[in-house]
């Protein structure tokens, strides 16, 4: 979906000495998007979301992009769980129309 996007990743990876996760980058599944609801947050979840905190083996690395906006990559047990996606609109944009909101539940 993000073609770009996972070349920025691989490359901004590499240069962090994390050849592990960008040779990861390529086979990821984007299984769900943050539904916090804020305008900047273009979040992608690898994995299902966990109530709470990722747990045990969560790792956090912060990522420096060529382009304003941030990339924070969250790993559990050395995969890719999460890559917080802010401050950037263009794939806001595409991330919402392929994943737009739930409708509402019905009680």
């Amino acid at each position: 979906m993000f073609p770009a996007l996972a070349a920025e990743l691989q490359e901004l990876l590499v240069a962090e000495g994390r050849q592990d996760l960008a040779d990861q980058v390529p086979g990821l599944k984007i299984v769900d998007r943050c539904r916090c609801g804020d305008d900047f947050c273009a979040t992608i979840y690898t994995r299902p979301r966990p109530r709470g905190a990722w747990g045990p083996g969560h790792e956090c690395i912060p990522l420096d992009p060529k382009v304003p906006g941030m990339i924070i990559l969250d790993t559990v047990d050395g995969a890719i769980a999460e890559v917080e996606i802010l401050d950037r609109g263009d794939i806001r944009k595409v991330l919402l129309a392929a994943l737009p909101d739930l409708p509402a539940e019905k009680t």
